[in-house]
């Protein structure tokens, strides 16, 4: 598979709504080629990283598939075949939808604690010993006797003694030259051998540093498997014995390897209450967009088209609300199924579906089913043979007739909001008048009044506002939860008491405590006013900034009146700062 198809975002962290644990890492990854879009999502980033090289493989291998059937020469044999295997994806779509419930059955979803160790050797080769070089042989030593170094004396040769003496000098020269020769040689070869062993003895060494290095990493790489391992061991028995997070680490690892259609989000928020034993699981089902729309593609020969055979709106509707139904019952069996450590007792599920109001065109978060179920009597049911909308009517479960229209509802029991930086808020606002200077008052006054002043925005619809910690822990001074299923959700508030031009470091500010909290808008409010450039940040982004000006017409808009006098503020203050 060619890289530039294969895309892969950043890890992102998400946190529990009290910012104090980690609850799962999730990444984007999206085949362009493909075009198929998948969060991965996981516990810990070892796992995460596991999850994203299976995805990559399994896409290597469809996309293989892919360009293997565009290489058919026959382009109606081609055209047929893909209108076959296009009719053939659609089905197996609307089958694995259909089967959602029943498949799982046979699933055994228990956490297998051995599964998640890593048991993998070392995977990089010790650096092997370089082979010697064979030495080179130095030839053998001339012979004296061999017939070429022994003169053959002619007749004349024999009789003339003159004559035998030059010839037999001739041959002693030759033999001469060859002893010569062979010694050049011989201390050629020595010396090359002797290079020979220089060379050697430098692979040698070189070749024990690189195992050295190598010992070192195969016992770091053993090591920090040894560590991971051990954690998954602490991870077991904090389990068993019902440790409150070790219970809700293990429900999302149950919900985490559980298998979906490509589309499906897979993205859930779970609170464990040890007291009742309720686990409370907040799930985020998938929009109608995620649901098949074709289910069947038929090649047009006439024409030399694909035609496709769309889903009846009548039977998307039908088999929307049976795959909810369905995947409310199957997360609650497999948590209990899973339940090896007898934790739960109950599990309320809310069913949460983010989608686009086609009415107004905005995105809208509603819960459209919630039900609670108790083990003992959810695990005597035969789901094999359930209609899945009677059994949940029948567990009493909420929900509006039709899960297809989004209607939404209220959960029988939500996640609660209870944030250990809150405390507890006064009223400030029957102490003004018309002298209070806002941009003087304490700043801890200042915070307190902005959370009296939402709380009465929001009081209509049913709306609640906190106000955090003097420490202001992350950032945030007050947050305001709107239970309207069209504006609402979790709104951070921050509030100013500035004498100068609030710049847009703190638009900044606002906007990463927004998105570090998952809320859905943040507010800002000062006592001044703001630059240009703040305002240009906040654009299309979910903020509101509010300035002095605006603060006035809300207290008076409640029926209270107050000042703000930036010019006598920095006075006072400053006074202040002297005195201290």
């Amino acid at each position: 598979m060619s890289a530039e198809l294969l895309e892969v975002g950043t890890a992102q962290v998400h946190y529990n709504v009290a910012g104090t644990r980690i609850i799962k890492y999730t990444i984007e990854m999206y085949h362009k080629g493909l075009k198929e879009h998948k969060i991965i999502s996981a516990p810990e980033k070892d796992m995460l990283e596991n999850k994203i090289q299976i995805q990559a493989e399994k896409w290597i291998e469809k996309w293989k598939a892919f360009e293997t059937k565009k290489k058919i020469a026959s382009e109606k044999e081609a055209n047929i075949e893909e209108a076959a295997r296009r009719t053939s994806e659609c089905l197996n779509d609307i089958e694995q939808i259909e089967n959602l419930l029943i498949n799982k059955l046979s699933i055994d979803g228990t956490v297998d604690w051995e599964s998640l160790k890593k048991k993998n050797p070392f995977p990089e080769k010790k650096p092997l010993k370089p082979q010697k070089e064979e030495y080179k042989e130095v030839p053998a030593f001339p012979d004296a006797k061999d017939p070429k170094f022994i003169p053959k004396l002619s007749f004349f040769e024999k009789i003339f003694r003159s004559q035998k003496d030059r010839k037999i000098q001739e041959y002693k020269r030759k033999y001469d030259e060859a002893v010569s020769a062979w010694s050049a040689i011989k201390t050629q070869v020595e010396k090359e051998n002797m290079d020979i062993d220089l060379k050697h003895e430098k692979q040698i060494k070189k070749v024990e540093k690189q195992i050295s290095a190598w010992k070192e990493k195969e016992k770091a790489y053993y090591q920090n498997q040894s560590a991971y391992n051990k954690k998954i061991d602490e991870m077991k028995v904090s389990y068993l014995n019902h440790d409150e997070k070790a219970i809700v680490e293990y429900c999302e690892m149950v919900l985490n390897n559980s298998e979906y259609p490509s589309g499906f989000p897979q993205s859930f928020e779970i609170e464990y209450n040890p007291d009742n034993k309720i686990l409370i699981v907040e799930y985020e089902l998938p929009a109608k967009e995620a649901f098949p729309k074709i289910k069947e593609v038929k090649y047009i020969t006439s024409k030399k088209v694909l035609k496709e055979t769309p889903v009846t709106e009548a039977a998307l509707n039908k088999m929307y609300d049976d795959a909810i139904y369905k995947i409310a019952l199957r997360t609650i069996h497999e948590l209990f199924e899973a339940d090896t450590a007898n934790a739960l007792e109950a599990i309320s599920f809310n069913g949460w579906v983010n989608s686009i109001n086609t009415a107004t065109g905005n995105e809208e978060t509603n819960c459209i089913l919630s039900i609670q179920a108790k083990k003992e009597e959810f695990m005597a049911l035969d789901l094999s043979r359930v209609d899945p909308k009677a059994c949940f009517r029948t567990l009493k479960g909420v929900a509006s007739s039709k899960l297809s229209t989004l209607t939404p509802i209220q959960p029988i029991l939500q996640i609660s909001r209870t944030d250990k930086r809150f405390v507890e808020g006064y009223d400030v606002s029957h102490t003004m008048d018309n002298t209070t200077n806002l941009a003087a008052m304490e700043w801890e006054d200042f915070e307190h009044l902005i959370r009296e002043l939402f709380e009465k925005e929001f009081l209509s619809g049913g709306g609640e506002v906190k106000v955090t910690q003097a420490s202001r822990d992350g950032g945030v001074d007050a947050i305001a939860f709107d239970p309207d299923p069209i504006r609402g959700g979790k709104i951070v508030i921050q509030a100013k008491r500035y004498t100068n031009v609030v710049g847009v470091a703190a638009v900044r500010d606002l906007y990463g405590t927004v998105l570090n909290e998952g809320a859905t808008k943040g507010i800002l409010i000062t006592t001044a006013s703001y630059g240009s450039d703040a305002y240009e940040f906040a654009k299309n982004k979910p903020l509101t900034l509010l300035n002095g000006s605006n603060l006035l017409h809300m207290l008076e808009k409640h029926g209270h009146h107050a000042k703000i006098d930036l010019k006598e503020a920095k006075k006072v203050l400053a006074d202040k700062k002297n005195i201290q």
